[in-house]
């Protein structure tokens, strides 16, 4: 599928949590024509131990993060920073350009090692507080499944962890990739309902909290329509004020840019796995016309519509792909 298969190390330090040390290896490993080859690794060759379970032998120490495209860290039972050589090594990968992943407490290394200052992030909610105290530099979002902040991106707990491996697959091979690997595994390729769900770089939708969930969805089968802000609170019988509160509550985002995010979201999905024309697409999500999808594209992806279909459309005929 890649002209060189992406290098992808999971890091298994002492403690590590034996489900959040799987699902990297289940998602990039085991793959037949895998555009992935995956190694684990720990601080050096031997046993790891594993919490609550039997130790993992490894054959790889943190040389193997020198030739990493993409380091994950999984989450282990203790918050305690890993040693200084730890350190050293996951702040020379991440020097080196190599994508930076944690599960769960995992972000806990990266920002014992610097990674995460001056970004957003996220853990476990029962140890976001922790990681926002023990390092007031990084901005900590406990609402969140995962966020993206480019090179670095850091996920909640255990089921968020393979949210953000999946969306990695997305992001680096499309919704068509991602989807396949997802059915593989018997997983939703993009987890719906229940916490918000905020990825920097990207508009996708913010996942609402049970007050919103059921409006959100009706909202989402009806983004064909010229929607608004009263529309919404009309169909929630809630008064205006209260919808948008609700909805910085629970989302994060006033109802009309989260709406917005669901727009270009569908687009996205649509550009990806049909040959609609660019008009089409446009009038299925209410963005009205192709030129307004073009701005909105732009100014939230800094692509054309066309670029980003050229980009992550797999099979089919091409729409029109007019720029």
């Amino acid at each position: 599928m890649n002209r060189r298969s992406h290098r992808v190390v999971v890091l298994a330090l002492p403690e590590v949590l034996a489900l959040d040390l799987g699902i990297p290896v289940q998602v990039y490993g085991s793959w037949p024509d895998s555009p992935y080859r995956l190694t684990v690794c720990g601080e050096q060759p031997g046993p790891v131990p594993v919490h609550a379970g039997p130790a993992l032998l490894v054959e790889h120490g943190l040389a193997a993060l020198a030739a990493a495209d993409t380091v994950i860290v999984p989450g282990r039972a203790t918050l305690e920073p890993p040693s200084p050589g730890v350190l050293a090594a996951l702040a020379g990968a991440a020097a080196r350009g190599a994508r930076m992943v944690s599960i769960c407490t995992g972000a806990f290394a990266l920002a014992a090692a610097g990674l995460l200052d001056g970004r957003r992030a996220t853990t476990h909610w029962e140890h976001a507080e922790r990681l926002a105290r023990d390092h007031p530099q990084v901005e900590v979002d406990p609402r969140v499944l995962y966020v993206d902040e480019g090179q670095v991106l850091t996920s909640a707990g255990v089921a968020a962890g393979l949210d953000l491996c999946l969306y990695l697959v997305r992001r680096d091979h499309g919704a068509q990739v991602a989807n396949q690997r997802a059915r593989a595994l018997v997983a939703a390729p993009q987890r719906s309902g229940g916490q918000a769900q905020f990825v920097q770089h990207a508009p996708v939708r913010g996942r609402p909290g049970p007050a919103l969930a059921e409006l959100c969805e009706w909202a989402v089968a009806h983004l064909h329509e010229p929607l608004t802000v009263d529309d919404l609170a009309r169909r929630g019988a809630v008064s205006r004020r209260t919808l948008v509160r609700r909805f910085h509550q629970e989302t994060g985002q006033p109802p009309m840019r989260w709406l917005l995010r669901a727009r270009l979201d569908r687009a996205r999905e649509l550009l990806e796995t049909t040959a609609l024309p660019v008009t089409a697409v446009a009038r299925r999500v209410g963005l009205g016309t192709a030129a307004n999808l073009r701005a909105q594209f732009h100014q939230h992806l800094a692509t054309s519509p066309s670029g980003y279909r050229a980009t992550f459309r797999h099979g089919g005929e091409p729409g029109d792909q007019t720029a």
